[in-house]
C-alpha cells in the first residue's frame, strides 16, 4: 500500500464531498460532507474494477502502483469523483 496515493485519494475524496455538498446546497456540515466524500471516493475505487468497462479507469489507492503520474492521478480522480457523487446523492436525499 502506497501511503502517498492513499492520502491523495482520501484528500481528494474529502474535497469532492465538499464540492458535492456545495452543488446541492445541502444542510450537512463540512465534516459530514468530507466524511461522505472520503467514503464515496474509497467506495468508487473499490467498486470500479467490478463494473464492466471501468476496469483500470479508476485506480484504487490500496493497489500500491507506486509514485508514478498515472497512479497519483487515478487516486485523485477516483477520490474526487466518488466523493462528489455520493455527496450529491446524500444531499438530494436529505434535502435542504
Amino acid at each position: 500500500m502506497d501511503i502517498v496515493s492513499l492520502g491523495l485519494g482520501l484528500l481528494s475524496g474529502g474535497g469532492g464531498g465538499l464540492l458535492g455538498g456545495k452543488l446541492t446546497g445541502s444542510s450537512m456540515g463540512k465534516g459530514a460532507q468530507m466524511l461522505t466524500g472520503i467514503v464515496g471516493g474509497t467506495g468508487l475505487a473499490a467498486l470500479a474494477p467490478m463494473i464492466p468497462g471501468l476496469e483500470g479507469v479508476f485506480a484504487s489507492p490500496a493497489d500500491g502502483a507506486g509514485l508514478n503520474v498515472s497512479s497519483i492521478l487515478g487516486g485523485v480522480v477516483s477520490g474526487g469523483v466518488g466523493g462528489t457523487i455520493l455527496s450529491l446523492i446524500l444531499g438530494k436525499v436529505m434535502g435542504k
